[in-house]
């Protein structure tokens, strides 16, 4: 079955930088896609970035362009979140997705970032 880990949240201080990764335990190019999703307490779970099985840069939302960034690295079958320039509306539940065929879609457990001074 497939199983996603994330991991690398924490508590930062506004500005600072924080590394998420994502896990997979199958090759991730057995995914179209994958992909993180963050959720703010009270508020909706918004896309944050998504990158193709194939590609070697992806696509972020507006709200993180110029501070996030999405990588993969496929010997380790892990996609990468890199957040810099962090603010405390960046604060939330960072969820890692994947995607594949039907479409199926597979949620992670989730990491807590936590951006205040």
């Amino acid at each position: 079955q497939v199983q996603l880990v994330e991991s690398g949240g924490g508590l930062v201080q506004p500005g600072g930088s924080l590394r998420l990764s994502c896990a997979a335990s199958g090759s991730i190019f057995s995914f179209n896609t994958m992909g993180w999703y963050r959720q703010a307490p009270g508020k909706q779970r918004e896309w944050v970035a998504t990158i193709a099985s194939s590609a070697s840069s992806g696509i972020v939302a507006d709200s993180v362009k110029g501070r996030f960034t999405i990588s993969r690295d496929n010997a380790k079958n892990t996609v990468y979140l890199q957040m810099n320039s962090l603010k405390p509306e960046d604060t939330a539940v960072y969820y890692c997705n994947a995607m594949r065929a039907g479409p199926v879609y597979y949620w992670g457990q989730g990491t807590q970032v936590t951006v205040s001074s």
